[in-house]
């Protein structure tokens, strides 16, 4: 199901944003955790943090990162006033569906609708955390993604193509992802007690027999996990600022 066009109220409801940043980046290479490389002069997860800040819908922030960069975010991130929507830093997981369940556990009752968006997608926009909020609010629990437009292969072993699939059901899952809070909180206290992995929150909530409809983002919104991924990104501050010049 599609919720492209749905709209939030001025008002809107209480929104919490929950931002994993506790993955070591082991694709990237280095020592270095990949939110915190540098990207556009600032680290990658201050990037993704400009965007949440600044929107409208967001009314709090929290930040799951390593313990052992905990207190650099404090000091370099939460303390210089910049992101004033970052309550708290909590120590993250060793898996990303930790780091939320953590950052989960510190969100308000009052709270009606909770957020999550990867650190290492900076280029997320006000847009999609919009229309995501907004078919969230609607439909329970939404997500942006993107529709197949490559052909898709099935391989067997060997290599060796077994068949090719309808691509046109299918689409590629990205964040900001948002949820009524219970249905998440569900979720992953169910997925807890039953040793359930997800690699995204939405699997959790499908599980629980929600439904989760999709809002198509764009290409843009890539998640940084390769070293040309920087390259890409750089490439894409790049051509924004020249379009945010030309207006």
């Amino acid at each position: 199901m599609s919720a492209r066009n749905a709209k939030p109220s001025p008002a809107g409801p209480r929104t919490v944003a929950l931002v994993p940043a506790a993955g070591r980046g082991l694709r990237m290479g280095g020592h270095i955790p990949k939110q915190f490389l540098a990207l556009g002069g600032r680290p990658i997860l201050a990037q993704s943090l400009l965007v949440l800040q600044a929107s409208p819908l967001i009314h709090e922030i929290i930040l799951a990162v390593p313990q052992s960069e905990r207190q650099y975010c404090l000091d370099h991130i939460v303390a210089t006033g910049e992101f004033s929507k970052v309550t708290k830093v909590v120590p993250g997981g060793v898996q990303r569906q930790d780091s939320v369940r953590h950052a989960l556990a510190e969100v308000s009752q009052e709270t009606e609708i909770v957020l999550v968006h990867d650190a290492v997608r900076p280029f997320l926009t006000e847009d999609m955390i919009r229309r995501v909020v907004a078919a969230a609010v609607e439909h329970g629990a939404a997500i942006i993604a993107l529709p197949m437009r490559d052909t898709v292969k099935y391989v067997g072993a060997g290599g060796v193509i077994e068949r090719t699939v309808d691509r046109r059901p299918l689409w590629l899952a990205q964040t900001p992802q948002a949820f009524r809070r219970d249905w998440l909180e569900e979720g992953h206290h169910k997925a807890l007690l039953a040793g359930v992995q997800a690699t995204d929150d939405a699997h959790l909530v499908e599980l629980i027999g929600k439904p989760v409809v999709v809002v198509e983002g764009s290409g843009e919104n890539i998640k940084v996990t390769r070293p040309e991924d920087l390259v890409i990104g750089e490439a894409i501050l790049n051509s924004r600022t020249a379009a945010r010049s030309a207006e």
